[in-house]
């Protein structure tokens, strides 16, 4: 974004306008991180269109604040992965436990069949939109935060050794500019040199041809960055519609896996889940009857 020191004061009927655009885009998909949603804002075909700056960036910031503030749009419609609380969670007993975790319970979708599956991307905020996809898909993510750590790779690449599968495949979704095309081929490049599992190496946006297919906003390149003069407009990753976004990943990390194991992995988790919430009932019961003086009998069936 290019940053500019003029400010365009809206009236009240314009913010009113900016504002239904905002709710429009958040309804019809959710979540989104900010920048997500400050670029569905420059399209100019708008009734009310957002410039492409850092200006025009807070503007949308704050209007969508005060949306959130006032109850326009709930706060769980934006994400926002660059910002995380530590928790400790504590349980009324054991059956207490075991309820809290039946719904994370999750049988295994990838096995001997498949390749190691992951998605990188290159920001947290990227990242906050594709974390409920990957996880329903049981892929790890990684935010590779611009140019990532030697650390970062290492760990990724032992544990992608430690799954000892046939192969790996990253899925890599970043900008697409003079720093944004070199980011996965270091990334790529890093993960390689600690390897001993066969990698296959996937850009799977932004592209060029994303750009032109979807009509992405585009801006001109940083005049100072000689890195790649072939590359005239540039797009960051946020500029993707989060919802096609989330299907170019769904639809990628499917290609991978055999027909119809995602149906059937999900009917085993629910029997299971089912179960442990059974089981869950049942150490209540006996605990609330050892508490009241009567015999527990581990053995009984539940």
């Amino acid at each position: 974004m290019q940053t500019t020191t003029k400010r365009r004061r809206r009236t009240k009927v314009q913010i009113e306008r900016l504002e239904r655009q905002i709710l429009d885009v958040l309804t019809g998909d959710h979540p989104q991180s900010v920048r997500h949603v400050f670029y569905r804002m420059t399209n100019p075909t708008l009734a009310e269109p957002v410039e492409k700056s850092e200006a025009g960036y807070r503007h949308v910031q704050q209007r969508i604040l005060a949306m959130r503030r006032s109850g326009a749009i709930p706060y769980g419609w934006i994400s926002d992965a660059t910002r995380r609380g530590f928790h400790v969670s504590t349980f009324d007993g054991a059956g207490d436990f075991i309820e809290a975790f039946a719904g994370l319970y999750r049988a295994p979708l990838w096995d001997e069949r498949t390749p190691h599956v992951e998605v990188w991307c290159e920001s947290r905020s990227l990242a906050g939109v594709l974390q409920a996809t990957c996880e329903a898909l049981a892929v790890s993510l990684y935010p590779a935060g611009g140019f990532s750590s030697a650390t970062l790779c290492y760990e990724a690449a032992c544990e992608i050794d430690r799954k000892g599968r046939n192969r790996a495949v990253v899925l890599y979704v970043g900008d697409y500019d003079q720093s944004g095309v070199l980011i996965d081929q270091a990334v790529e490049r890093e993960l390689r040199s600690h390897l001993t599992t066969p990698l296959e190496f996937k850009r799977i946006g932004i592209s060029p041809w994303q750009i032109t297919y979807y009509g992405l906003p585009t801006r001109p390149p940083k005049a100072t960055d000689k890195r790649r003069p072939d590359i005239k407009r540039v797009v960051e990753g946020e500029a993707m519609p989060a919802n096609i976004m989330r299907r170019i990943v769904r639809e990628a990390v499917e290609h991978y896996l055999p027909a119809g194991a995602l149906a059937a992995t999900k009917a085993a988790e629910e029997s299971e889940r089912e179960g442990l919430r059974r089981l869950a009932r049942y150490i209540d019961r006996k605990g609330l009857d050892f508490m009241n003086g009567r015999r527990f009998d581990a053995s009984a069936p539940f």
